[in-house]
């Protein structure tokens, strides 16, 4: 008999994932069905009694240390995302083969790093609020010049893991300076990256870009808070494409008010969105995005694939390739 599969997914997200192609590949593999409660209802857990596997996606109840014994037959987790942390308890870790997929998430996170990378360090909000305005912007430019570029600059960058790695590999061809800082990264990757590793102090005070991709950890919360955000030099540019909570978002309003700093935040903490009347939202020296780096739906297919591609391995007796084991989750949001 197949093994059987509960897919934690409501209806519409389940398709935003799951091509037709995916889904009858699911069907060859698994007896399988899908329920979208997004809390362990009784007829949730009913289902999870007969479930050889699960998969989950963001919309997932989380479970607790006690679901081995909701779910008895259960073998495998295996996540649409790359976030696991907040939504297992660690002892499941142990028992319990649990998979995530944040590989296609990296890349795509990355595309939107260079993105605000590149709009922000030419400053082109400014050009096009001058455009707006008058023709004097032209009289400008045509007189003094322009102070912006970005060929050749020197970036800072707090984390270098998944996310970091493919933003550095994406824009190699303007050879920038990258300086990082990342305690847990092997130093040996200055070998195949053009990255000089740095304390935290002297990294901002040196960072007139400075791009957030670490992990959010008890360690990294509110690493930018006022302090560290006042090292940083005047005109600075903070992007964030990696979790809200690594900035003190207050601190950073008051920053980019006072027009010292400015900022790129496609994730915002502790509100997410943030409220219709938050400052960041029509300040022109902030630009907030929807978080959207890696939620494109071919994104999601890849994610789909590479959770079914664990599963065969899985159930065939071969290495699944994105496990994530409890001493990983150390280093993990």
């Amino acid at each position: 008999m197949r093994p059987r599969l509960l897919v934690s997914a409501g209806r519409e997200l389940f398709g935003s994932f799951f091509s037709s192609a995916l889904e009858d590949q699911l069907g060859s593999l698994f007896e399988w069905e899908r329920d979208g409660s997004r809390n362990l209802s009784v007829a949730f857990k009913r289902k999870l009694e007969h479930a050889d596997a699960l998969v989950t996606t963001w919309d997932s109840p989380h479970f607790t240390e006690d679901l081995p014994s909701i779910a008895p037959k259960l073998r495998i987790i295996a996540h649409c995302g790359g976030e696991v942390k907040s939504r297992f308890a660690a002892e499941l870790f142990d028992s319990l083969t649990v998979t995530n997929a944040a590989d296609p998430m990296a890349r795509a996170t990355a595309e939107l790093g260079a993105a605000f990378l590149l709009y922000c360090a030419r400053n082109v909000d400014r050009y096009r609020a001058g455009i707006r305005r008058s023709n004097s912007i032209y009289s400008e430019v045509h007189a003094g010049g322009t102070e912006e570029f970005i060929v050749g600059r020197e970036v800072a960058m707090i984390g270098f893991g998944r996310v970091g790695r493919a933003l550095v590999d994406l824009v190699r061809g303007f050879d920038l300076r990258w300086t990082v800082y990342d305690p847990f990264a092997p130093r040996t990757l200055t070998k195949d990256y053009p990255v000089v590793f740095s304390a935290l102090k002297p990294l901002l005070q040196n960072a007139e870009i400075l791009i957030l991709t670490a992990a959010l950890t008890d360690q990294t919360r509110g690493l930018l808070n006022a302090k560290s955000l006042a090292l940083l030099p005047d005109g600075a540019l903070v992007i964030n494409i990696a979790r809200g909570g690594l900035v003190d978002l207050k601190a950073l309003t008051v920053e980019v008010r006072r027009k010292r700093l400015r900022c790129a935040l496609d994730v915002t903490d502790p509100a997410e969105p943030l409220p219709l009347r938050h400052p960041l939202r029509k300040m022109p020296e902030a630009i907030i995005t929807p978080h959207i780096a890696g939620g494109g739906l071919h994104v999601r297919r890849q994610i789909a694939k590479t959770v079914v591609e664990d599963l065969e391995n899985f159930f065939h007796g071969r290495t699944v390739q994105n496990r994530v084991t409890r001493k990983m989750l150390e280093l993990m949001t």
